[in-house]
């Protein structure tokens, strides 16, 4: 069942935000003070509103408080704007609001004034690029909590094994949600599924399971 999402701040990231919901079958509002920004983003989502997110007035009138998230995707221009607008979003009772922040300290005030999630797509994509940088084996890495899902070149010693022989979640702590092989992704491979020259191990482990492996390659 699709969700109602509500982007504010038309920007680059909010925009990448909006289009990548909408294109998923959501349905999404995008609000903006700037009129250029909601011309151009408007034939690409549900809704698109040229308005002042820091009013309170205009925030209880675009029925946020029915959103599934309201993402606060405001950048570096006026951080007391997101700062002013996720208080308000959390005043006025909506249920899940995701702030994006472009340091450590606008982070803990986004949370101290109601955001319920933070986060900084500068850093992310910094400290993704730097993993990739030093360990050029893992494709890519997401961080989820005390484990990541990682996508892991096949070590060489890996291969003509099947996953039953190589016991991964019981010899390396790691769990193989998924297998792409070249154009093709097996997901959830059974037991018995040998490994091929070329594969790429989607897996979940702590950053240490998966550091040891990658170094393997």
């Amino acid at each position: 069942m699709p969700g109602e999402y509500t982007v504010i701040g038309a920007g680059q990231f909010g925009k990448a935000v909006a289009i990548s919901l909408a294109t998923q079958g959501q349905s999404v509002m995008v609000i903006d003070q700037d009129e250029e920004l909601i011309q151009e983003i408007g034939p690409e989502v549900d809704a698109a509103v040229a308005a002042d997110s820091t009013d309170e007035r205009t925030l209880n009138e675009l029925g946020l408080r029915s959103m599934s998230a309201v993402i606060v995707a405001i950048g570096t221009g006026s951080l007391e704007a997101s700062i002013m607008t996720t208080a308000l979003l959390r005043q006025i009772g909506v249920p899940r609001i995701i702030a994006r922040a472009v340091s450590i300290l606008h982070a803990r005030v986004l949370l101290s004034v109601g955001a319920h999630e933070v986060i900084n797509p500068e850093q992310e994509m910094g400290n993704r690029l730097a993993v990739r940088l030093v360990q050029p084996t893992i494709k890519d890495q997401l961080e989820m909590g005390s484990s990541n899902l990682a996508e892991i070149v096949l070590p060489e010693r890996f291969v003509g094994q099947n996953l039953r022989e190589l016991d991964m979640r019981n010899r390396y702590e790691l769990s193989v949600m998924a297998i792409r092989r070249g154009d093709q992704v097996l997901a959830n491979p059974g037991a018995s599924e040998t490994l091929k020259a070329g594969d790429v191990l989607v897996v979940i482990g702590t950053p240490d399971a998966i550091r040891r492996i990658a170094n393997m390659v």
